[in-house]
């Protein structure tokens, strides 16, 4: 049994999405971090960097902060969505990589200052605003000819998908980007993937471009 400590961002929809795909029992434990609940002692014992998500797995004891990290344990302890073939495990890891590195951290700067706080800097707007663009780009360059991100449905494609399901908050259109917007619609028809997004409350139909 896992214990998952999440809330409803993107970075705690990778592992429910994970999660959901793997057929894992767990339970879900919201950590409100608009109540600073991820600043509890208890909480902090789990998660050192007060940062969610976070898992407990009672089949040995372990736990994990970082959502990458927990999604590579994950992977390796079923077999399933991380190939073992070094070259094929290599090219998911560098795309994971690249979300945990880039697609995630300049698209949360993007959420900050073009959708909560517009007005507060205008280079800061126009910065992370050529950056969510120049990233979309690269994955819509990296999609073309492919089905998936990184060879088969991987931890990878499970990593990006809730940080482009915020594509309205980076001020992107996804029909600007064709391959995204296939890629992005296929896995939003996945039911693990509608399930995942969903933990841990009901917060509407995973959102689609007109």
């Amino acid at each position: 049994m896992i214990d998952l400590y999440t809330w409803g961002t993107p970075n705690g929809r990778k592992v429910s999405i994970l999660l959901e795909e793997l057929g894992l029992p767990y339970t879900v434990h919201p950590v409100h971090i608009g109540k600073d609940e991820q600043f509890a002692p208890d909480f902090l014992a789990i998660a050192p960097n007060n940062k969610i998500p976070a898992i407990v797995d009672h089949d040995n004891g372990l736990s994990l902060f970082e959502s990458g990290a927990i999604m590579v344990y994950l992977a390796e302890k079923t077999g399933l969505f991380l190939p073992t073939d070094p070259a094929a495990r290599a090219n998911v890891m560098q795309w994971l990589m690249w979300q945990m590195g880039g697609f995630g951290p300049m698209l949360g700067q993007a959420h900050f200052f073009l959708r909560n706080n517009r007005g507060l800097s205008e280079p800061a707007e126009q910065r992370f605003a050529k950056e969510a663009q120049r990233l979309y780009g690269v994955l819509d360059r990296q999609l073309e000819g492919n089905e998936h991100v990184a060879g088969d449905y991987s931890i990878a494609d499970m990593a990006i998908f809730p940080w482009a399901a915020r594509h309205d908050w980076h001020e992107v259109d996804l029909t600007q980007f064709p391959n995204v917007l296939r890629w992005y619609r296929a896995l939003a028809e996945r039911p693990a993937v509608q399930r995942g997004y969903q933990v841990p409350t009901d917060v509407g139909p995973i959102p689609m471009p007109a």
